[in-house]
């Protein structure tokens, strides 16, 4: 992004909301999109993603949202492509732009936020950091002794604002030690992301506020610990099926699969577009009650679009041959047009600006 002139008075605002994989980040931000767009208020989103064919992407575009993304790493070594990403947006004209980092990402204040007040204050307003807690993760691995729990730990210490997802499914009862929770969030009925978004907009919260001191080597060996794979599948079939009908059966073979291989899913999801409508299914660990959303009456169709990401501790070899298996059990004809298995790269961010007297990475 250029520092040109004074695009608007007042810029818009950009709202970071990170949390670990599975915590309900992108269906909060379509609800929290669709209530600003009700009261007249122009939205857009960015998303990001380690690789290619991102679900949350092409489940953003299908609700209407001005919506592009940010490849090939996280915000903070690819803030170049975040600003770039910005500036296409701004061409729209949004209020407001919600930014959603990869799951396994933290130190964004320092990364992403900081410098962002620095240099681009004319071009955006930054929002207090929200982090996201799924209640029933952070009650399994809050306290574990383990690179993954270390990472989940340090997202929740650099938030402004750390908000419990999914209260629709839990009590109130989730306490983090020494982490004040502001707010508890479903973004299936919509309880609390009002009160959110008048917090998180207001200009009232301090903004990366919190000096986080982070291991850089034991946050290399968190993201390492999971494998990624990204997949997307054309399928022209012989005989008609409703999206429901051909993505649920893959999801829960893919659980069984992956659960019979030992490997611990992190977040699995697959979205399938079909002319007559559309679906995403969400699984965040094995044997879970698949989440699933879209139009489930939808009429069989030929045509289908699938798209799969999976994140799960297990090698990116094991997660290949547990995927293509079950690619292979499809009904003809389908094609995979694309399948990326990986480690994410070690972070290194582009920027690191940190407080006078917080040691830097």
């Amino acid at each position: 992004m250029s520092n040109s002139p004074l695009r608007s008075e007042l810029p818009p605002t950009v709202v970071f909301v990170a949390g670990f994989l599975g915590s309900g980040k992108t269906s909060l931000l379509l609800r929290a999109a669709s209530l600003l767009s009700n009261s007249s208020t122009p939205v857009a989103l960015i998303t990001n993603d380690q690789g290619d064919d991102l679900v949350d992407t092409e489940w953003a575009v299908e609700h209407g949202a001005d919506v592009t993304g940010v490849q090939g790493g996280c915000f903070c070594c690819r803030f170049s492509d975040f600003l770039d990403a910005a500036e296409r947006l701004l061409d729209h004209q949004p209020r407001v732009i919600f930014a959603e980092p990869v799951g396994s990402c933290t130190d964004l204040a320092a990364t992403v936020l900081r410098p962002l007040q620095a240099s681009y204050s004319l071009q955006l307003r930054v929002a207090p950091l929200t982090v996201l807690v799924d209640p029933a993760l952070a009650k399994e691995i809050y306290t574990a002794d383990s690179d993954i729990a270390y990472l989940f730990r340090k997202q929740i210490e650099e938030a402004d604002m750390v908000c419990l997802s999914k209260s629709d499914l839990y009590d109130g009862g989730t306490e983090l030690p020494g982490i004040s929770i502001q707010h508890r969030l479903s973004a299936k009925t919509g309880d609390g992301v009002a009160a959110w978004l008048d917090e998180a907009l207001g200009g009232t919260l301090p903004v990366a506020s919190q000096a986080l001191t982070i291991d850089y080597d034991r946050y290399t060996h968190a993201e390492a610990a999971l494998g990624w794979l990204n997949a997307r599948v054309l399928a022209d079939l012989e005989e008609p099926l409703s999206p429901a009908v051909l993505a649920g059966p893959l999801v829960d073979g893919l659980d069984e699969a992956l659960t019979a291989a030992g490997a611990r899913i992190a977040h699995l999801k697959v979205f399938d577009g079909a002319p007559t409508g559309s679906i995403k299914i969400a699984v965040c660990r094995n044997g879970d009650e698949p989440d699933v959303e879209g139009d489930l009456a939808a009429s069989p169709a030929s045509r289908h679009d699938l798209v799969l990401n999976l994140r799960a501790e297990a090698s990116p070899d094991l997660l290949r041959e547990v995927v293509e298996s079950a690619f292979a059990r499809l009904p003809p004809k389908t094609e995979i047009v694309n399948l990326q298995a990986f480690q994410p790269s070690p972070p290194k961010p582009q920027h690191r600006m940190v407080f006078s007297s917080e040691p830097s990475a």
